[in-house]
């Protein structure tokens, strides 16, 4: 099953001093990426925020965005569902939903770190257990 990546965790698994970086790398570890332009451009958009600690340039958002998905053989499907064939019940679930649901249409998994997303399609990336 190959799995399509949300904005957060596309950001986890590039980014080296993200938080979850280790956590991210461990997880896609012989797993098949696919990318879509929603969660692309999410990247970009973040990362190279001034406000974000991430303050990458667009140039080098750009860079660093490609080298993943060459270095991932990443897949790539378009974002083909219409906003309105996507059911979030509140504003701060709309793209996370319409990603599960977009996951659900190409029959893929959304990988996540958003616990609170409940739909069928939708993959929790779990926490690395730690050694004591």
């Amino acid at each position: 099953m190959k799995h399509l990546l949300d904005v957060n965790l596309l950001i986890a698994s590039i980014v080296q001093t993200h938080s979850k970086h280790a956590q991210a790398r461990l997880w896609l570890s012989g797993k098949g990426v696919v990318l879509c332009p929603i969660a692309e451009l999410g990247f970009l958009r973040i990362s190279t925020n001034a406000k974000s600690a991430i303050g990458l340039t667009m140039e080098r958002a750009r860079e660093v965005l490609e080298k993943f998905a060459a270095e991932r053989q990443a897949d790539r499907i378009p974002d083909d569902l219409r906003a309105l064939d996507s059911h979030p019940r509140k504003s701060d679930q709309v793209t996370d939903h319409y990603l599960a649901d977009l996951a659900a249409k190409h029959r893929l998994k959304l990988a996540t770190f958003d616990e609170h997303l409940k739909h069928v399609s939708a993959e929790l990336v779990a926490a690395i257990p730690q050694d004591d």
